[in-house]
This record gives C-alpha cells, structure tokens and sequence, in this order.
C-alpha cells in the first residue's frame, strides 16, 4: 500500500491496482502550491464530509477522471448523482466489497455542511480492509468512545490516519489516547499546520507518541511512503 499525502487531509492511496483519494483540498491550501491538481488520477474519492477544507477540489479532480466513483454518506452521494458523477451511497454500519476490498464508514463527531450552508449529512470516517493492509481514515473528528468498536468490528489496523490539529478537531493529545482505542501505534498526522488555528508543535506532538512507544508520521506534502 502507498500513501501520497497532499496536504491537509488529502491522501492519495494506491492499493490492490487501485487509486483511492481522501478528501480533496489542495488549491486552497497554500501549503500545497507545489501539487498539480490536474494530474492527479484516481478510481475513488472519499469524502468524510462536505466542509470546504475537505471537498473544494473534489469536481475539478472528478472532472479529470471521468470514470472515478464518489463514495461518502447519502447526502454527499445524493449531491454528487446530481450533478452526473458517479457515486456510491455508504452510511455507518456494515461494509462494502469495492474492487480494491472492503470498506467500512464508521462514526466521527464533528459538523458536516455545505460551502452554501446547507445539510451535507453526518461526518464520518473510512476503514479500509484491503490485501496490502488494513487502514482506518478518521476524517474530522473529536476524541470519542466510539473508536474502541474499530478493534471489535474490524480486523487489526495497519496504520490510521488521524487529525492532531486541535480546535476543529482532536489535538495530538487526544489522538495519542485515540491510538489507545483503535489499537493501532502507528499513526499518520492530518488536519494541521494549514491555517492558523491548527499549527501544531511537530517536535513535542512527536516525542509524544515516542514516550509511548508509538510513531507520529508528519508525512512532507507531495510525499509518498509505504505501510
């Protein structure tokens, strides 16, 4: 499994012949001036949920892959088919076998709209269960209980991509413990240093998860690594 990240919570996943992109937001970011957009191919995006930091690019790179499938909760499908991509409905329960293996949408605790405001359905998180490995992908989320089902209702993480930033989401703090619930020490940082309020310390959140014996992985943007 290779895990591309393009700043913020964007990630591009390459497992089983397949490309899999999480939350496209590269423009807006200026961190992220260096990606080109427009070359970026996939099979899927996912989507945790509709804010803008997570979705603004998500037509432009649909648009250049004409046979890419939108995968997210009703609200984001509905939207999507709406404007003639092609999508596939998910909501938090059991999974679903895609060419590339199975996924499972499970609960985050966040807000979830539209740039205009309106509904965009309830924020979640992915875990995929692929031959290459197993990943769990949390999207926005705060600290929950709800991350010590992933163990019980799935098999053992690989690798989990967790949001540190603090503010809008857990701090690195909160993920550490999160990394407790999920069982998984490995963890790929998301969601911070892009604007101003999620600018983090990358040497104390590191040392962190060292003491504990875990790794914290800052991935460099345009960086591509191997689980």
């Amino acid at each position: 499994m290779n895990i591309t990240f393009y700043g913020h919570s964007c990630f591009l996943i390459e497992t089983g012949g397949k490309r899999i992109l999480f939350d496209p937001f590269i423009t807006g970011n200026t961190l992220a001036q260096s990606v080109d957009v427009l070359s970026i191919r996939c099979d899927y995006i996912l989507l945790s949920h509709g804010h803008s930091d997570h979705c603004a690019d998500l037509e432009t790179i649909a648009q250049q892959n004409p046979d890419v499938t939108i995968v997210g909760i009703w609200e984001i499908h509905d939207r999507y088919s709406q404007k003639g991509f092609k999508t596939h409905p998910m909501n938090k329960g059991g999974w679903w076998t895609f060419d590339f293996g199975r996924v499972k949408m499970v609960n985050a605790v966040h807000s979830s709209s539209w740039p205009d405001g309106s509904y965009a359905g309830s924020p979640a998180g992915f875990v995929l269960d692929t031959p290459d490995g197993v990943l769990y992908f949390a999207g926005d989320t705060a600290l929950t209980l709800d991350m010590q089902l992933i163990p019980m209702t799935c098999p053992k993480l690989d690798l989990a991509i967790l949001p540190i930033g603090s503010n809008f989401t857990m701090d690195y703090q909160d993920a550490l413990l999160a990394s407790d619930f999920i069982q998984c020490n490995r963890i790929i940082g998301s969601h911070f240093d892009s604007f101003g309020y999620i600018q983090i310390d990358h040497v104390a959140a590191q040392a962190a998860f060292a003491a504990k014996g875990k790794a914290l992985i800052l991935m460099e943007i345009g960086a591509t690594i191997s689980s």
